[in-house]
């Protein structure tokens, strides 16, 4: 099963799909743990991508594109997987297609965390205090909520249209979140 997982910040994308991506038996590939990965470890990518975060910037298309495009590639990821953090704009949208198609694959199911924006700003202060993140005040993570609608609404959109998006409720116990992601997968897949 190849599926898309998205939702605001603080949603529960990373939790639930590493929960998900166990139980289908596929890879959860985020873009975000590659990114901290090859920080962490000093690669020539790691150093690329800690230069542009460290001015601001955002980590160009083609870069993110390209380790993408690589993951898919390993071995544990040919009969399926879960992005989480990708696509997150036009362009990887239409990246990602291509990289499906070069393949002979598609889709199955793209994923939306549907939360109330009020509880999830609670928790992610609540997440800030216990680990001790002074960045995360509540006016940024009401920013990183508006950015998100902004930048992301039209992918869901997109992938509405072509009739993939499965809309499921992100709010509640862990546990029953899986549940209903995992119910709503079959009509899907």
């Amino acid at each position: 099963m190849r599926l898309i997982i998205l939702g605001p910040p603080g949603a529960g994308k990373g939790t639930q799909a590493a929960r998900i991506a166990e139980r289908l038996a596929i890879p959860a590939i985020s873009t975000g743990d590659i990114f901290r990965s090859n920080i962490k470890n000093q690669t020539e990518l790691g150093r690329k991508v800690e230069a542009i975060l460290a001015s601001g910037g955002y980590v160009p298309d083609e870069v993110t594109n390209e380790i993408v495009a690589d993951r898919l590639t390993w071995d544990d990821a040919v009969n399926g997987f879960l992005l989480d953090g990708y696509p997150r704009t036009a362009g990887q949208v239409d990246a990602l297609d291509t990289m499906l198609e070069d393949h002979g694959h598609q889709l199955d199911a793209v994923l939306e965390l549907t939360v109330d924006e009020d509880a999830v700003v609670a928790r992610l202060l609540k997440r800030a205090e216990t680990e001790g993140r002074a960045d995360d005040t509540e006016d940024v993570i009401r920013e990183r909520q508006a950015i998100y609608r902004r930048e992301t609404a039209p992918l869901a959109a997109h992938y509405e249209q072509a009739g993939l998006l499965v809309q499921v409720d992100g709010m509640g116990e862990v546990d029953e979140v899986t549940e209903r992601i995992l119910a709503a997968l079959p009509q899907h897949a």
